[in-house]
């Protein structure tokens, strides 16, 4: 196929269209988690009881939640999983000042509950229970972590490249831990910690392949050191666009079958996933390297206008002195 073989693709003519729709997605993701009072957290956050009940026999989410009606606290009552296996979530929220043999009560009243009220047999099937305090400090280790990863890729693409490039790198991963946010939303998933765990991996895949371009800008500017940095850059990421394609494609069939034949428990975990690394293909293409050049571009602009007395010349002579310095 020629996309994988000569690849000549002017990325950079569809960079404020790509940045438009990215900002449309992200605006309207925004406008979504502040309509709906925040973004949804899982248990693993939010801290409460939550108990998954198979019936033997179809019952209705009402008739659950009618049994469950005197159970103390603001009940959630949903299907879980293939509809076909007749499975129930029952979530609990936390209560202040909660401890843990009080949220175990509350998983025991569920069960009493639905048992009184003779809806045929069932199993419970799991239990989870999550007190106040360590729903705390589960987030703020999900906070701290990401703040880590975040601080720890500036760090090291500013030093083996440049800094223009760092810039660019973590405009990317925000982007794409931004998007990812908004599709959970949309399709009604929680944070939770493997959704947590699935937005650290996805920084460092999208930080990966961001890498592996820039690596290639700084090979070409050996070769290409009169050419704007915007044609470098360009065909840099026509070169290596074979490799993103059939990396993000092997790695997307690879989650697919997760999300497809994983089970429910890792539904969150598969989603993410997917929306990340066609996320993060996306944003290496036009978001980290459209980034990378603005900044790069700027900065040189600054450089020159500060140097006293230089002509339009002596300037154009000046910048590329600098691209030889840089790429030497």
């Amino acid at each position: 196929m020629p996309i994988f073989r000569t690849p000549n693709i002017n990325f950079f003519r569809w960079r404020w269209q790509a940045i438009g729709v990215s900002t449309f997605v992200i605006l309207a993701g925004v406008g979504t988690i502040w309509s709906g009072g925040g973004l949804p957290l899982g248990i693993d956050f939010s801290g409460g009881t939550a108990v998954v009940v198979r019936f033997v026999e179809r019952t209705p989410e009402e008739a659950v939640r009618m049994a469950i009606s005197g159970v103390e606290g603001e009940k959630v009552v949903q299907q879980y999983g293939d509809p076909a296996e007749n499975e129930v979530l029952i979530r609990l929220p936390q209560i202040a000042e909660e401890t843990g043999a009080s949220l175990e009560q509350g998983a025991n009243a569920v069960v009493e509950a639905i048992e009184s009220a003779a809806l045929g047999e069932f199993a419970v099937q799991s239990t989870d229970i999550v007190g106040p305090v360590i729903g705390r400090e589960l987030q703020q280790k999900g906070i701290y972590a990401t703040l880590a990863a975040l601080a720890g890729i500036l760090i090291y693409v500013g030093v083996r490249f440049r800094f223009s490039f760092a810039v660019g790198a973590i405009t990317a991963v925000f982007h794409d831990i931004l998007v990812t946010l908004t599709f959970l939303t949309f399709f009604g998933y929680e944070l939770s910690l493997n959704v947590v765990a699935a937005i650290l991996t996805i920084t460092g895949y999208s930080v990966n392949d961001t890498i592996v371009i820039f690596d290639r800008v700084r090979e070409n500017l050996r070769s290409m050191r009169r050419d704007k940095l915007e044609l470098v850059v360009n065909r840099s990421v026509n070169q290596t666009l074979a490799r993103t394609i059939i990396t993000s494609a092997t790695t997307s069939l690879a989650v697919l079958a997760l999300f497809l034949f994983g089970g429910e428990v890792l539904h969150g975990f598969a989603f993410t996933m997917l929306v990340g690394i066609i996320s993060g293909t996306y944003s290496t293409v036009f978001i980290a390297a459209t980034t990378a050049v603005f900044v790069s571009e700027r900065r040189n602009n600054q450089h020159i206008s500060t140097e006293p007395g230089l002509t339009a010349g002596r300037k154009k002579r000046s910048r590329r002195q600098k691209m030889k310095v840089r790429a030497s």
